[in-house]
């Protein structure tokens, strides 16, 4: 059941290739994200699921006996607190299926992520061309 063995096109393929009840739980993991970055792109990268907005957001797997959630050292560093209950290390969570998951939290990091990716590369968006801010442009160099 591991997520390393699957090689699927869409995060809809992806969730259709676990049991039922694993399913349930990656469904309401992918409704949590989605509600909580409503303009991210749905992708398959790195083998799993993964949300996109200026950058890749959060990643999210099945494994055997747990849901692997990957948002950044960033998120894991911000939300180590709420996180303690959890095993977890730099970039990534482990929940448990014998545990529910915490979709509060999952939204709330995903938040977090949001706003640190639209921060990060609005001002690039921002930006002007050279030519559109008056600036001057290179002259060639004379050999």
């Amino acid at each position: 059941m591991a997520a390393q063995r699957l090689k699927v096109a869409d995060i809809d393929s992806y969730i259709a290739a676990f049991p039922p009840a694993i399913r349930a739980r990656l469904r309401k993991i992918r409704t949590t994200i989605r509600r909580a970055a409503p303009d991210a792109r749905e992708k398959i990268s790195y083998r799993i699921p993964t949300f996109a907005l200026c950058g890749n957001l959060v990643h999210f797997a099945a494994f055997d006996h747990h849901i692997g959630f990957y948002p950044t050292a960033s998120g894991v560093k911000k939300f180590a607190r709420e996180l303690r209950s959890y095993q977890f290390a730099k970039g990534s969570v482990q929940f448990p299926h014998d545990r529910p998951l915490p979709l509060d939290l999952i939204g709330a990091i995903v938040r977090f992520r949001r706003a640190e990716n639209l921060a990060r590369y609005a001002p690039k968006a921002d930006a002007k061309p050279r030519a559109a801010r008056g600036g001057a442009r290179r002259k060639p160099r004379s050999t």
